[in-house]
C-alpha cells in the first residue's frame, strides 16, 4: 500500500524591516513551484487583532482586497491571486483577531472541558489547526505561509511558535525563508550584512533556523557577502538569494529562477526536482518591457494623504488592472494620481483632464472630495473623455447624470446627505439598522454576486468577446462587491429615459450593477457597482479594463 505523502509548508518571515517584498517573494516562489507542476496554496498571516481587514484605513494599511466569499483581506492576497492566476479561499487568510475569536468561542462552548485557556498551547494549536485546514481545503501539496511584519514584532511570537512545533513534528516537511534588507548607507557606500545576521539570530531565539535568505537591496549582492551571510547565519551559500531592486515586481519569479530557487526548495522539502515552465509568464513580462507607446490615464482618488507621501497602495488592484490591460494591448500605461479634493476647491481645474486619454474614479467611502469627483465626471461626459467608474465611481456617475441630464432636483446620495430630497443613491434596507447601531464591521454587500448583462451594450460586448472569461448561461457573469449603497430603484426609469443605460443588473432586476452611455453618445462612459479590479490578472486582464483601455488608446491616437 502506497504511503500517503505529507503536506509541505514554507514559512516566509521578514527580517530587519517591513515593506521590502515578503508578499511578492511568497507569490513568486508559488509561481515557480506551480510551473514545476506542484499544486500550491498561498496563506497570509496578519498579526493584527482586527478580525479581518475591512475596518482598516486604506491610507495607513493599503487596499482592502475582497475574496469571492466576501472575506476582507490584506492587499497581499491580491498579489497571490494575480501571480498564481487563481482564486484564494477563506482558509488562505488569518489574523490574530480571527484566531483569538475562535479560541474564545470554543471556550464559551466548553470545548476545552473546563481547562484554563492559555496562549500556549491553545492559541498555538488553533494556528496549527487553521494552517492544516487550509492545506486540506485547498487540495494542494505545498502551502507557502507569509507571516506579516518582521521578526522583531512581539505580536508574531505565537505564529513563530506554531511554525516551530510543525517543524519539530515533521522536520522534512517544513522550511523557513527569511526576506531581509541589506542597507547601503550613503556615507559608507558599502552593503552591510550585520542587520540580517542579527535578524537570523533573533529567529534562532524562537528555536527556528532559516533555510533560505532572500537578500533585498538596492543593488545585486556580491559573492563575498553571500559567503559571509552563509557562514554567519548557518545557511548554504546557494540558498542565499540576491534580490536587487527592479522596475517591475513581475520580473521577480524569473530573477529567482536564475538562482534556481525552485530546484533548491524542492530538494529542501525532499520533493522530486522538476524543470520550471515559465514560458507564459516570460511572455507576459516581455510585454511589460516592449509596449508600443504610452497611454495616459488619470486616477482620481482621495486616499492619497499620508504625511508627505502618496500611498498608491490604496488603489493597488486598480493600478495593476490598468497595467495588465495596457500590456495586453501592447501599450504602457502612464498613470497619474490626482486628488479629488483639488477639483472640489478649484472646479475650473477639471480642464487639465483634457491632456489625459482616460479617467478612472475608483471606490471609496465618505464625503471628502466627492463634489470634486462629480465635477470630474461631468467634464469627462461632456468632453467625450473615456471614463470608468468603480463602485463609488459608478454611483457618482449615476448621480451626476441624474442631476445634470435627467434634471432630478437636489439629487444626492444617502452616504452624504441622508435627508436629501431625492436620494438617487440609497442604502440597502437591511443595512440601515446596523449603521444606526454603529455596527460597521462586515455590514456591506461583500463577495461574488451574479450580474445579468443586457445584450447589445458595451458591457455585454466586452465580456462576450473575451475568450478566457467565464460567461454563464443567460449572459450571467460573477463579480466581487464591497459596498453599502445602491442605485435607488425609484429613480431608474427617470434616469434611463434621459439616456443612461443600466447594462448589468442583479438576476432579480432590482440592483443596478453596470451603467453606461451608448457608444453613439460617448466613446466609453461606464461604471460598475462591483469591483472588476479584484479579478484583473497578468495572464487574463479584465474585459472591462480592456474595453476602457481600447477607448483610451483611440483617444490618444486622435
Amino acid at each position: 500500500m502506497a504511503r500517503k505523502k505529507n503536506h509541505k509548508y514554507i514559512f516566509v518571515i521578514g527580517g530587519v524591516m517591513s515593506g521590502v517584498g515578503k508578499g511578492i517573494a511568497t507569490a513568486s516562489i508559488g509561481t515557480i513551484l506551480e510551473s514545476m507542476n506542484y499544486k500550491v496554496n498561498l496563506v497570509k498571516v496578519d498579526p493584527y487583532l482586527n478580525v479581518d481587514a475591512g475596518t482598516m484605513n486604506p491610507t495607513e494599511h493599503g487596499e482592502v482586497f475582497v475574496l469571492n466569499s466576501g472575506l476582507e483581506t490584506d492587499q497581499d492576497m491580491g498579489n497571490y491571486e494575480r501571480f498564481l492566476n487563481k482564486d484564494a479561499d477563506d482558509f488562505s487568510y488569518m489574523t490574530s483577531g480571527m484566531v483569538y475569536k475562535e479560541v474564545i468561542e470554543k471556550e464559551r462552548n466548553l470545548a476545552y472541558g473546563g481547562k484554563c485557556v492559555e496562549a500556549i498551547p491553545h492559541i498555538r494549536e488553533q494556528i496549527v489547526e487553521k494552517l492544516k485546514k487550509s492545506a486540506k481545503n485547498s487540495k494542494t501539496e505545498i502551502s507557502i505561509v507569509e507571516i506579516g511584519g518582521t521578526i522583531g514584532d512581539f505580536q508574531n511570537a505565537l505564529f513563530y511558535e506554531a511554525a516551530r512545533v510543525m517543524k519539530v513534528d515533521n522536520p522534512d516537511d517544513v522550511i523557513f525563508v527569511m526576506v531581509s534588507y541589506l542597507p547601503i548607507p550613503g556615507t559608507l557606500g558599502e552593503m552591510k550584512t550585520r542587520p540580517t545576521q542579527n535578524a537570523v539570530r533573533q529567529l534562532n531565539s524562537f528555536g527556528i533556523q532559516t533555510d533560505f535568505i532572500i537578500a533585498r537591496s538596492s543593488v545585486e549582492m556580491d559573492e563575498k557577502r553571500k559567503e559571509k551571510l552563509a557562514l554567519t547565519c548557518n545557511v548554504k551559500k546557494e540558498n542565499v538569494i540576491s534580490a536587487p531592486d527592479i522596475k517591475s515586481i513581475y520580473d521577480v519569479p524569473l530573477n529567482f529562477e536564475k538562482d534556481k530557487i525552485g530546484e533548491m526548495v524542492a530538494k529542501s522539502l525532499k520533493l522530486p526536482v522538476r524543470k520550471p515552465n515559465l514560458k507564459e509568464w516570460a511572455h507576459f513580462v516581455s510585454k511589460t518591457k516592449n509596449g508600443d507607446g504610452e497611454v495616459n490615464i488619470a486616477v482620481i482618488g482621495k486616499y492619497f494623504d499620508t504625511g508627505d507621501f502618496v500611498l498608491s497602495d490604496s488603489y493597488l488592484s486598480v493600478i495593476e488592472s490598468i497595467k495588465f490591460s495596457a500590456f495586453h494591448l501592447n501599450k504602457r500605461a502612464n498613470i497619474t494620481w490626482l486628488n479629488s479634493k483639488a477639483f472640489e476647491k478649484n472646479p475650473k481645474e477639471v480642464k487639465d483632464l483634457k491632456k489625459f486619454d482616460g479617467v478612472i474614479v475608483p471606490g471609496g467611502f465618505g464625503s471628502t472630495g466627492i463634489e470634486g469627483k462629480i465635477n470630474v465626471i461631468k467634464y469627462c461626459r461632456e468632453n467625450k473623455i473615456p471614463y470608468f467608474g468603480l463602485c463609488y465611481g459608478m454611483q457618482l456617475m449615476t448621480l451626476e447624470f441624474a442631476r445634470n441630464v435627467a434634471k432630478i432636483k437636489n439629487a444626492h446620495t444617502a452616504e452624504i446627505e441622508h435627508d436629501a430630497e431625492n436620494l438617487v443613491i440609497d442604502i440597502m434596507p437591511d443595512q440601515k439598522k446596523k449603521l444606526e447601531d454603529k455596527d460597521y464591521g462586515g455590514t456591506m454587500r461583500l463577495g461574488s454576486y451574479d450580474c445579468v448583462l443586457k445584450p447589445k451594450t458595451i458591457a455585454h460586448e466586452s465580456y462576450t468577446k473575451t475568450k478566457y472569461w467565464e460567461i454563464k448561461k443567460d449572459n450571467i457573469i460573477s463579480e466581487r462587491h464591497r459596498h453599502r449603497y445602491e442605485v435607488n430603484p425609484n429613480y431608474i426609469k427617470q434616469i434611463e429615459d434621459a439616456g443612461l443605460v443600466f447594462s448589468g443588473t442583479s438576476p432579480s432586476g432590482v440592483l443596478m450593477e453596470i451603467a453606461e452611455l451608448p457608444k453613439k453618445e460617448h466613446p466609453f462612459f461606464l461604471g460598475t457597482q462591483f469591483h472588476p479590479e479584484f479579478k484583473g490578472r497578468p495572464i487574463s486582464p479584465h474585459p472591462l479594463f480592456n474595453a476602457f483601455m481600447k477607448a483610451a488608446i483611440s483617444k490618444s491616437k486622435k
